[in-house]
């Protein structure tokens, strides 16, 4: 018995695999979109230091509200100083 001669005969389970369906889609592109986003690291020998590269002016988040950044003085100052 194929598994839509299945889904012909218990019609109760088509929500079921709808929905499951869905979710695996959804779970799947989410994992995909956080692996296009530069602060996701997948090969660390090619770039060691990655974090040199972020855009501190890009949001990091799926969603974002009311972020601002300001340089950290201090930080600056010993960036500048160790290059």
């Amino acid at each position: 018995m194929g598994f839509f001669q299945l889904l012909m005969k218990k019609k109760e389970l088509i929500p079921l695999v709808v929905f499951t369906t869905l979710a695996a889609g959804g779970a799947s592109s989410f994992a995909l979109y956080s692996l296009k986003k530069t602060d996701v690291i997948i090969d660390r020998k090619r770039n060691p230091e990655p974090w040199e590269t972020v855009d501190p002016t890009v949001p990091r988040k799926l969603i974002t509200i009311n972020q601002e950044w300001k340089p950290i003085e201090e930080l600056q100052e010993v960036r500048s100083a160790t290059r």
